[in-house]
């Protein structure tokens, strides 16, 4: 249902079981045994909204609590085989992050080294990312990982381009054509792994019923409609938290499962308007304070997501005696369990001092810093 909307009269047969002054939100026919609630239980600031679920789930409709990491891998390992045979070999499209490392992982755990993971830098990656992560896969997975620099590439093709649909698409092209030309090089590769997650799936597409296309994400809405890998998606249906579960039974390390999500489009998606090389710089150098400010104060686990985004404004400052007229950022820190919800983190105010402080002080070309105060929903957690 969409916000605003509401029931005001209740079928017959049906009695009203909670109501607030001007709508009704729950009611009920026991002897046909239809319940129905009006409003969103599974948001983070709804209280006791999972109790709400699992009332709804196995009070009423007799569902059975029976799902487990373990079931879910043996599940995937066994379609994974049944779909790849004894013999197709596969590249798998890994950028470090959770969803990405757990998919690799189980694709490994069911082929083993008919798998060969590429690593892209494409040029939208953290301060000094794609060196550190690279060394982390090769180091802490027995995973076969071949690193390509492709950010020439990338940046070619954002070249002027401000709508974030564009760009995500744009995107999710560039990185699909990366993966068929190393296909192409290792020979005999007829598939692609994915670490695409329901989420993903939900904002991008309209699945199981109708429902809006929030944004396209590369990995699913940004693809191309013609690939000459096929999908293995071993993840597409679930969330972040049933994903960090599986990467544990797998052995996937925690630096690496208690990473912050971080968007497939990299920082493309975290500057607002068009794409150039020092507008990357100045966020990433934004970044990289913001990270170490939230583990300097112990704040980094606390919080699901954190990072700097950097908008389409200059506003006047002072430094020193001097008139400055520069960018701005935005720094957006979240809680949440799923990511299909969140609330924003109430940082202590002299974590958020330290951080404006740092950022205004040590990066030329940004002299001012906002805080986003903005819950999912109804704004996303990303800005694009």
């Amino acid at each position: 249902m969409s916000h605003g909307d509401h029931v005001t009269s209740v079928p017959a047969g049906f009695s009203v079981t909670a109501e607030t002054d001007d709508a009704l939100n729950a009611i009920e026919n026991l002897s046909r045994r239809i319940f129905g609630v009006q409003f969103h239980p599974e948001v983070a600031h709804t209280p006791l909204g999972a109790q709400i679920l699992r009332n709804f789930l196995f009070g009423i409709c007799g569902c059975r609590g029976d799902w487990s990491p373990n079931a879910v891998i043996q599940e995937q390992i066994a379609l994974i085989r049944d779909e790849l045979g004894e013999s197709a070999r596969v590249v798998c499209g890994l950028s470090g992050g959770v969803d990405s490392t757990v998919a690799a992982a189980l694709v490994h755990r069911a082929v083993g080294d008919r798998q060969t993971c590429i690593f892209v830098d494409n040029g939208l990656l953290r301060e000094g990312e794609f060196e550190s992560t690279l060394t982390l896969l090769q180091q802490s997975l027995n995973l076969n990982v071949l690193g390509v620099r492709a950010g020439t590439k990338f940046l070619a093709a954002l070249s002027g381009i401000i709508d974030p649909e564009q760009k995500r698409k744009l995107i999710g092209k560039a990185f699909i054509e990366v993966f068929e030309e190393e296909a192409n090089r290792l020979g005999d590769v007829g598939y692609l792994v994915q670490g695409t997650l329901y989420p993903d799936v939900i904002e991008s597409v309209s699945v199981r019923g109708p429902s809006s296309v929030i944004k396209s994400h590369h990995n699913v809405g940004g693809l191309p409609e013609k690939m000459k890998l096929r999908l293995i998606e071993p993840l597409r249906e679930l969330f972040k938290d049933e994903v960090r579960l599986i990467g544990r039974e797998l052995g996937v390390p925690e630096a690496i499962l208690t990473r912050h999500p971080f968007p497939g489009p990299g920082l493309a998606v975290r500057i607002i308007g068009e794409i150039t090389a020092e507008r990357i710089q100045l966020l990433q150098a934004a970044d990289r304070i913001l990270d170490e400010e939230l583990r300097f104060a112990d704040l980094y686990n606390a919080v699901w997501q954190a990072f700097p985004v950097l908008l389409p404004i200059s506003t006047v400052g002072v430094m020193g005696d001097e008139r400055t007229y520069e960018r701005v950022v935005a720094i957006r820190a979240v809680t949440s369990v799923d990511g299909m919800t969140a609330d924003w983190a109430r940082l202590p105010h002299d974590v958020l001092a330290r951080i404006s402080s740092r950022i205004v002080s040590e990066i030329r070309g940004i002299n001012r810093v906002v805080y986003d105060i903005s819950s999912k929903p109804p704004s996303t957690i990303e800005w694009e």
